[in-house]
């Protein structure tokens, strides 16, 4: 199982527009996806400007559809002028679960 984890930083102010940017993601994710396994999206309890996203895919195949879906360029052309430095992207090997 492949997984993705990132950390998305918006300036201030543009918390909602990263919160309904990741929804858009997540419905087409739901909609178009199968293989996508999981898209879970968080906001930082201590700063309302960081989302953290955790994506599971069934294997890099899926993976990459997904990364290279217009779903996904639709995010980054909206969020890509309001972050706050770099996303930062850990993809993985999933070593463990708890269902």
């Amino acid at each position: 199982m492949q997984t993705i984890s990132a950390i998305i930083r918006v300036r201030p102010g543009y918390e909602d527009t990263l919160a309904h940017a990741l929804a858009e993601v997540a419905r087409h994710v739901e909609a178009n996806e199968p293989d996508t396994l999981g898209f879970f999206v968080s906001r930082s309890d201590s700063d309302p400007c960081v989302m953290t996203t955790y994506e599971r895919f069934r294997d890099r195949d899926a993976m990459d559809r997904h990364n290279n879906s217009a779903a996904c360029a639709r995010f980054f052309e909206i969020v890509k002028p309001i972050l706050d430095g770099e996303v930062v992207l850990v993809t993985a090997t999933e070593l463990s679960a708890r269902a």
